[in-house]
């Protein structure tokens, strides 16, 4: 269903209804394989509203991937607009579009790109004083402990990457997702690397934190468990995303 914008900002066409965290529309995205080009996406819409949490599913090769890169502005859409947090980002210069995540996402990966020569207190600190850079020194740490110690880390704040576990790495980078109160999650299978037990751990902090803070989400999984969460399930088969009616209960 195709909602037309209103105005979020006076005079910006741009900007999306004041209930929306996504509003994209008639996404495509090639890219260039051997000269030639490859669809990747093929007319992808897909509106999430605030605090909402969607889930997008679908084979390996797919195009999910793909579409969480355009979401974040780390990949470039070859038609179609994309509006996240009121600003139409399709256009925007590479200053502009760093403006735009530093203010506006949280990216959680499935491999956890932690600095390894940082402590867990500076691997989130410096999310937040890039993003913050009017807040003074003590001030960042004293916000990336709590968020540390929100996702039970709090024991933690010194040890660097190579000293922690798999699941402690990934609720390292849950905080730094998360220390800047982003108003959009962006989440790349986070549990793919991780064993069952300490996936569905990360999991449950990652929802509780989210919906805590009323953190709209786009969560990328193989996992129809943890899509289930979600308040709506999309599908995406060779490009084409549609949703997942749920089932009746």
């Amino acid at each position: 269903m195709n909602i037309a914008a209103s105005p979020g900002r006076p005079g910006s066409p741009a900007s999306a209804p004041d209930d929306a965290i996504i509003d994209a529309s008639a996404v495509d995205y090639t890219v260039q394989v051997a000269g030639k080009p490859m669809r990747i996406l093929r007319g992808v819409s897909l509106r999430v509203e605030a605090a909402q949490v969607a889930a997008i599913i679908g084979p390996s090769g797919s195009g999910k991937t793909s579409l969480l890169m355009l979401l974040a502005g780390l990949e470039r859409a070859s038609a179609g607009r994309i509006v996240v947090g009121g600003t139409d980002i399709t256009g925007l210069d590479e200053d502009a579009m760093a403006v735009f995540r530093r203010n506006t996402l949280g990216i959680v990966f499935q491999s956890f790109h932690l600095i390894p020569s940082l402590s867990a207190l500076d691997n989130v600190g410096l999310a937040l004083e890039i993003a913050r850079p009017d807040l003074d020194l003590a001030a960042v740490r004293k916000e990336a402990a709590a968020t540390l110690e929100a996702v039970g880390l709090g024991g933690r704040l010194d040890h660097r990457p190579g000293a922690l576990s798999g699941g402690e790495q990934q609720r390292v980078g849950l905080a730094r997702a998360l220390v800047t109160k982003p108003r959009l999650l962006l989440a790349d299978e986070p549990t793919g690397n991780l064993d069952q037990k300490t996936g569905a751990a990360v999991a449950d902090l990652m929802f509780d934190l989210a919906r805590r803070n009323g953190t709209a989400m786009v969560l990328i999984t193989h996992d129809p468990a943890l899509a289930a969460r979600a308040d709506r399930v999309f599908t995406m088969m060779q490009g084409e995303l549609a949703e997942t009616p749920r089932e009746k209960k």
